[in-house]
């Protein structure tokens, strides 16, 4: 039987209400956000569509003629592990032969579609560059407290990069990855015109992490479960503290993390590395040590990330002596919904500097906990009487802002954002030696 025309227009007048409405566009981009591959003058941009489409982006000198230049990449197909099993092209381009600190503009995607236009700064590759970072862990699609200060002031050009210590979105996988497309959404105002460094954190396990695996695009062939690379006068290092907690998905994971981390620091650490980038700085989820009431993996002396583990066949080791052998000087964190900044400290000892001047010329790593960007979980509670080496504490909502001033100066300070924007904590960290021998 046909069914007369002014029913059928009847009925696509009330899509809209009847939920019948046409299907988005699943060639349009979306979840756009950038990362540096780690070589100079260069910039990768990612992005998803939700059917197959070229992968274009096309780019100018900012003042130039619009888009005049143009760069392809390639599509993969990402399977969620979730009932629906739905499907969504994951695009990357990388865009080459930057000028560095020179404004671009871009938009991605193909003829199918195209993305809105946004724009970046080039990375300067010169260990004389100064860059400045905003850190922060564990945000959500819900509470994400922090974000709207956050994209204000990456638009403001404050930043040069992010850094984003573990888990998104809560969780990623939810709703068969429609709360990690809602998440990557949430973020490209931020993450469109600077560099979103990322670290995998617990909130990202499901499906063996495949939805961090496949969302991001970190430098070398991990997947973005750890990676290395250098900015200004610093070295920075991303790892995985998952593989000591997720057996399930090989054991083998720890050695081969533990195994590429000695090799790195060990090139990183090499006099002529050590002279031009002096800073050697580590980014992983979960702490060492933590003053949070919570039962957690770094409330405990036997942190297995500091540690290690003596259940497995062999012992796998933890992460201390290594990066203590090695002069790291700052270990970055988060996991904990709380700020948290210690006294140098390694063996739970304290070795500040001096009394008078705790971080000038340490003789241990700093450890910095900035894991309170906002979540649906809420904060964390500290202990009331916390130990020696923690230094101040806040259950504030905020994030951490970083410059890497020179060689021998780095800035750190604590943005509550309960408090509009003040900034409630902040040191310098003054070096004038790096390296193993410089805790002597």
């Amino acid at each position: 039987m046909m069914v007369p025309l002014c029913v059928v227009l009847a009925l696509w007048s009330l899509a809209p209400v009847l939920g019948l409405g046409v299907p988005p566009i699943e060639t349009q981009p979306e979840q756009v956000h950038l990362s540096y591959p780690g070589v100079a003058g260069s910039m990768e941009v990612t992005w998803t569509t939700f059917s197959e489409t070229d992968s274009l982006v096309e780019y100018s000198v900012w003042g130039s003629q619009f888009f005049e230049l143009s760069a392809k990449g390639s599509a993969t197909l990402f399977v969620d592990g979730g009932k629906e099993k739905r499907k969504m092209f994951i695009h990357r381009v990388t865009l080459t032969g930057l000028k560095p600190a020179s404004t671009y503009v871009y938009h991605c995607g193909s003829e199918a579609g195209w993305s809105d236009v946004f724009f970046f700064k080039a990375l300067e590759d010169s260990p004389r560059f100064s860059p400045r970072m905003a850190l922060y862990g564990d945000m959500g699609n819900e509470n994400p407290q922090s974000l709207a200060r956050l994209q204000k002031e990456t638009q403001q050009g404050m930043y040069d990069v992010i850094l984003h210590i573990g888990d998104f979105a809560y969780d990623m996988d939810e709703d068969n990855g429609r709360i990690g497309d809602e998440f990557m959404r949430q973020i490209q105002s931020i993450a469109a015109y600077v560099p979103y460094m990322t670290c995998p954190g617990n909130h990202e396990a499901a499906y063996n992490f495949s939805n961090y695996r496949n969302r991001f695009s970190m430098p070398g062939q991990t997947e973005s479960l750890w990676y290395s690379w250098n900015i200004g006068p610093a070295h920075i290092i991303s790892l995985s503290t998952e593989v000591y907690f997720y057996l399930e998905y090989g054991v083998d994971l720890i050695f081969e993390q533990y195994q590429w981390l000695q090799k790195d620091l060990e090139e990183a650490s090499r006099p002529e590395n050590r002279a031009k980038r002096p800073w050697i700085i580590t980014m992983g989820h979960r702490p060492m040590y933590c003053s949070d009431n919570d039962h957690d993996d770094c409330t405990k002396f036997e942190s297995y990330v500091r540690l290690g583990r003596n259940d497995t066949k062999p012992p796998a080791p933890g992460l201390e002596d290594l990066f203590y052998l090695h002069g790291v000087d700052l270990q970055l964190w988060a996991h904990e919904h709380t700020y948290e900044r210690l006294w140098p400290v390694y063996g739970y000892k304290v070795y500040n500097g001096s009394t008078e001047q705790p971080y000038v010329n340490p003789k241990a790593p700093v450890h910095i906990i900035t894991g309170s960007a906002g979540c649906r979980e809420k904060h964390d509670p500290f202990v009331p009487d916390p130990r020696d080496w923690s230094a101040f504490r806040s259950t504030d909502y905020g994030y951490t802002r970083m410059e890497l001033v020179n060689n021998t100066h780095l800035y750190l300070e604590q943005v509550s954002d309960d408090q509009d924007g003040k900034v409630i904590d902040s040191i310098w960290v003054v070096k004038d030696k790096h390296g193993y021998s410089a805790w002597f």
